[in-house]
């Protein structure tokens, strides 16, 4: 995002325990394995999960708004469907777009933002992922009805343009998957000279279990004070992740070695979607 004089990429952030009930972080270790071995078995799930969410179309919907108190003065919002085309080629089609009023704000989205929306926010950690972070195991919590490991991330080095998460996952200890992400993407950029400044407020984003097997992405949200040398700015942002079907192609997707079985598509709604609360994880 840019103000007049400042550029910034932009997110949120927001506290599950408005969605869901969370308990007290138990700083214990696991009982009858190790966090090695957690973290072995968490990031081959994600990868099998990685493959298997590159077979889904969905809808993605990404409000991002300025705000002065409880006024919104400025807003950014962009609906698009992942979809494949006639080829069976991934691609994303934009079915709502309105032209964006963040300038009223002082703001202005730029590759930064549209990358954390497809990027950042979702985010996955396959067992490739895994030399590029230090992951510390913190402890167990409860989530809900969900029992899970608690990891904190940090890239162990940042190299040019190249952008990494920073923060902490909630790990299912019986799928061993992803259930809740808290975090931002890193680094942040205050050039020494001139005002440009790339700033990237926290987030958390939950998941969802879909067709039974793996857990998607549904809900991410933000809210958070961006502290510029001209000021602060305070930015909220909801990302919702809908409408996830299986593409009926010829390949296959498998999950513990068996296939899982293929959903018809939906034709996308081209219309104006309407806002919705998200609901929080449930097995």
């Amino acid at each position: 995002m840019k103000s007049l004089q400042i550029s910034l990429c932009l997110l949120l952030l927001y506290g599950l325990s408005a969605f869901a009930q969370e308990g007290p972080l138990e700083n214990t270790p696991p009982k009858d394995t190790t966090p090695e071995d957690i973290i072995k078995r968490f990031a081959a799930k994600e990868t099998e999960f990685a493959r298997a969410r590159d077979q889904y179309t969905y809808r993605q919907d990404v409000k991002v708004m300025t705000m002065d108190g409880d006024t919104v003065t400025g807003e950014y919002r962009e609906v698009f469907d992942v979809i494949f085309n006639d080829e069976g080629k991934r691609t994303e089609n934009v079915v709502f777009a309105p032209q964006s009023t963040l300038e009223h704000g002082g703001l202005s989205l730029d590759q930064g933002d549209l990358q954390d929306f497809r990027e950042r926010n979702p985010f996955v950690l396959t067992t490739a992922d895994l030399p590029q972070y230090s992951i510390l195991y913190v402890g167990q919590q409860q989530e809900d009805a969900i029992h899970c490991y608690v990891f904190d991330l940090a890239p162990k080095q940042i190299e040019p343009k190249k952008r990494y998460f920073q923060g902490r996952i909630w790990v299912d200890d019986t799928d061993f998957q992803i259930v809740k992400t808290y975090g931002k993407g890193v680094p942040d950029i205050r050039k020494k000279h001139g005002d440009e400044e790339n700033l990237y407020p926290k987030f958390t984003t939950w998941r969802q279990q879909i067709d039974g097997q793996f857990w998607f992405p549904v809900y991410t949200r933000a809210d958070d004070d961006l502290h510029f040398k001209q000021g602060d700015i305070h930015i909220r942002e909801i990302v919702k992740y809908q409408d996830y079907k299986r593409f009926a192609a010829n390949s296959k997707v498998l999950y513990e070695g068996k296939e899982i079985p293929k959903a018809e598509p939906k034709k996308p709604d081209q219309t104006k979607p309407a806002d919705q609360n998200p609901n929080s994880p449930q097995k």
